[in-house]
Parts: C-alpha cells; structure tokens; sequence
C-alpha cells in the first residue's frame, strides 16, 4: 500500500494504525511529497468510513513518527523525508594529505590477512562449488553454510541451531532484518545512552523512534528500561543492545547485569536486539545476553569487524516464532547472503584459519590498548578492543579538539554522534586501522592536545583526561 489517496479498501483493524501505516508507505514511495497538506480529520474520516477520532490517532502517531506536521490553523503537512547523505561520526572529507585516521573501528590490517585471502582463493580456484557461481536459491545458501554459522556463532556464546540462523551480508542487513520484524512506524526502540551510529539511520528509514536509557558504569539500568517502557504506553517494542564491547563506551557488561536486563526485557514485553559486531574478539566474555531470553531474541554479529574488513557477511540468530518472518523480510530486502564470500569464510572457519586470525588480532591489539591507557590514561576500554572511549575535561570543547587534531593530521569520531542522552563531550579513538608507528604518533599528539604541559610519554604524572 503505496498510493495516495487511500482507499476505503486499505483500511484494516486497527483502523488508526493501518491508516497510519497507509500514509508512512505513500510518503516512502514518493505519491505524498514533502510539504503536501493532508486532508483535515472529517475529510479524510469521511472518505475512508472512519471516525475522525481514528483519523486523529493515526496523524499523531505519524507527527510522533516525525513524518507529518500539525500546524494549529493550517492543517497537517508532510515534512520533508530522511536525507540521503546520512552523517557518519567518522573522517570522510577530502584532503592533500590524508591523515592519522583513528575515527573507523576496524581490525588491523595484519599480513596474515592478506596471505590468508591468497591461499583460500587459490584453494577455492580448484574447488570452488557450483553453488557458490550458480546459487539462486537463498534456501540452498542456508543448507549449505547453516553448520559453519552454528560453530561461529557458539565461539561467540551463542548455542543455536542452524535452521533459526539467517546468513546476511553482514550486521547491518540484519539489524534491518531484526527491526523490520520488531517494529512498525512510530513504535519506540530503547537504547543505551550512546550507541552504534547506524541505528539512527536505520530507525529513520523504518519511521521508528529511539529512547535513550539510562545506565552506570555497568551497562543500561533494568529498573529505568522498565520504567520507560511502562511510560511508553505500550509503543515501546524492543531495546537494542551492545553488551560486549562494540558500542561506544567499549564497555563488556558483567553477566549479572545481563541476566537482569533479559529479565526486564521479559518483564516489559520487549524483544531484545543483540549487536555484537566484534563476535568472540574479547575472551572469555559472559554468555551472550540473548542466551538468557532466547525466545524474545535477536543476536547478530559478523565477520568484518573481526578477521577481515572484506569479509562482508553476518550471522543473525532469530526466536523460533519470529524465524519465518525474518526470512521473508531479508528476501525482499537483500534476497540472500553472496554464496561466494560465504564459502571463504567457511573455509577459513572450518580450517582454522580464522581461529588463527582471531588470536593475532587478539595479541596485536593487547599491545595497542596498553600503548593507549599509557599514554591517554582517561580512557576506557578493555584488552582486546577496536577503540576506546575518552570523556573529555568538564566543559571540554568536543568539536574544537577535534578540529585542532585534524590540523595535526589525526582523524577521531565525535562522541556527539553515538549519543542517545545529554552527555559530557567524548571522542572514540579507534585504535586499529592504522600501522602501530602511526598510532603512537596521533595518541602523542592527541595528549598534548588534551594535556598541553604533558612530558614525552604523553600524559605520565598528570590528571587523567
């Protein structure tokens, strides 16, 4: 239903909702441009063989979707729709001479990496499977790389079967997967205070609304998740969730707080939506926190943020209820995970040669975050992570010391951009896309930035930042 005006035909229980719905789809598909009047509530009620009281629920929940306008006097307009160009936290813009860049959360860029897409192309070129050049078939895709998914998915904590996993072409497909089967236009999505930066883009695309919540040192508060959901009068659908280092603080929740917050999540109604972008990175981690609400879960995590940017595919483990749905979603949306890069990865998986990649990681980064505590000793993160995290002095000038760190030739990411709650500013210092020699260079510079009397080592017997 993507024609303007509707028809009494497109209207089912509930009546608000579906015509709801009805409008967002137009909106989408272009039929109601940006700026157009909507008919006033009697008119359209009249029309469509509603009451206008139903007309006037759905143009509030489409303002609380922030698609239409209510103008006393005017009527209700259609605002203007999601940008195309969406705002990335991390470094893009041209320059002579590119920078330091510490703002994108990558692995690093091991040898071992590029000899381990040599030799597996090289095998692959001998044996490669018809299905991985011919496969149409997204059911097929699954047969055929299903047990691979299981195994990486249980390195990562969870203990799935093959048949509720869906193969995607990485985290971001499945997390649109997972909150197109969640949500519909104007329902609520809780979140952490500061989150992934492609959630707001994707709750925007699909007309859903994000609420931060509130949380310590340990992760979201269960009781404020709660608390908003029961405030929400019932349009708060699911909490999205980093709980294992990928977010923005780089914060490993304990599995204490994680049993409660699948606790809550059951108590409130929710369905939970578990990101874990850097899969099994960090070692003996707690249990993943769908594993304690599997019935209500999403969880999903890839493969690029790990072994290989490259290596785009994801792995998306769905509740048995929800598994059909999920599967139709993907197949009008991406239709199926490229068989090709899905057989690399089962031939690194299977031969251990990401197990190898994982634990070169795991060694190379150890020595990155102790060379980051040093010498920015504010900073918060843990062992094995891609980035920490760096409040900033009270009254610090986020967007000043960014711009003063560019001048210096080192790219960070704005603590501004993952923020879903009023924070102090804060800047994420990813700490593996560059050479170790280059890292060191932009952490210095960065201290002095931040502590200008600070000696060589960057930092050393001065307040942390």
């Amino acid at each position: 239903m993507s024609h303007w005006p509707l028809r009494r035909t497109d209207i089912t229980r509930p009546a608000y909702r579906s015509l709801a719905q009805g409008v967002a789809a137009a909106i989408d598909a272009g039929s109601l441009a940006p700026g157009a009047r909507l008919p006033p509530h009697r008119d359209l009620a009249w029309q469509l063989g509603v009451s206008v009281q139903t007309v006037s629920r759905a143009y509030e929940e489409l303002i609380r979707a922030d698609l239409i306008s209510g103008e006393v006097g005017r009527g209700s307009f259609v605002r203007a729709g999601p940008r195309e160009t969406i705002e990335v936290p991390w470094f893009r813009a041209p320059t002579d001479r590119p920078p330091i860049d510490l703002s994108m959360m990558t692995p690093v860029a091991l040898p071992q990496i590029a000899q381990a897409w040599s030799a597996t192309l090289m095998r692959l070129s001998d044996r490669l499977p018809g299905p991985a050049m011919m496969s149409f078939r997204p059911r097929q895709t699954m047969a055929l790389y299903g047990g691979m998914a299981a195994a990486w998915l249980a390195r990562c904590g969870m203990v799935v079967p093959a048949q509720r996993i869906l193969i995607t072409n990485g985290t971001t497909p499945a997390m649109f997967v997972a909150l197109s089967c969640t949500a519909q236009p104007g329902d609520i999505i809780a979140t952490e205070s500061a989150t992934c930066h492609t959630l707001r883009p994707a709750a925007q695309h699909l007309h859903l609304r994000l609420k931060g919540i509130a949380g310590d040192e340990r992760g979201m508060d269960p009781d404020a998740l709660i608390a908003a959901a029961r405030a929400s009068g019932g349009r708060m659908k699911a909490v999205f969730l980093l709980p294992s280092g990928g977010g923005p603080l780089a914060q490993i929740m304990d599995r204490d707080r994680r049993e409660a917050l699948a606790r809550a999540a059951t108590q409130a109604g929710l369905i939970i939506l578990e990101s874990d972008p850097t899969g099994p990175m960090p070692p003996r981690r707690p249990p993943a926190l769908s594993s304690f609400a599997p019935e209500r879960s999403f969880y999903f995590t890839g493969l690029s943020k790990c072994l290989s940017p490259g290596l785009r595919l994801g792995f998306l483990a769905m509740p048995e209820n929800l598994a059909e749905v999920a599967l139709n979603r993907h197949l009008s949306m991406a239709w199926m995970a490229t068989p090709l890069m899905a057989e690399i990865a089962q031939d690194w998986i299977t031969g251990g040669t990401a197990d190898a990649l994982l634990a070169a990681q795991r060694t190379e980064l150890s020595a990155r975050n102790r060379l980051a505590a040093r010498i920015l000793p504010g900073s918060q993160g843990f062992l094995h992570g891609l980035h920490r995290w760096l409040p900033l002095p009270p009254g610090g000038d986020e967007a000043g010391t960014l711009a003063e760190a560019l001048d210096r030739q080192v790219a960070l990411a704005p603590g501004a951009g993952f923020a879903m709650q009023p924070q102090g500013p804060a800047l994420r210092v990813s700490i593996g896309g560059v050479p170790m020699r280059d890292l060191d260079q932009a952490l210095r510079i960065l201290s002095a930035i931040l502590t200008p009397d600070a000696g060589a080592e960057g930092g050393t017997g001065h307040p942390p930042v």
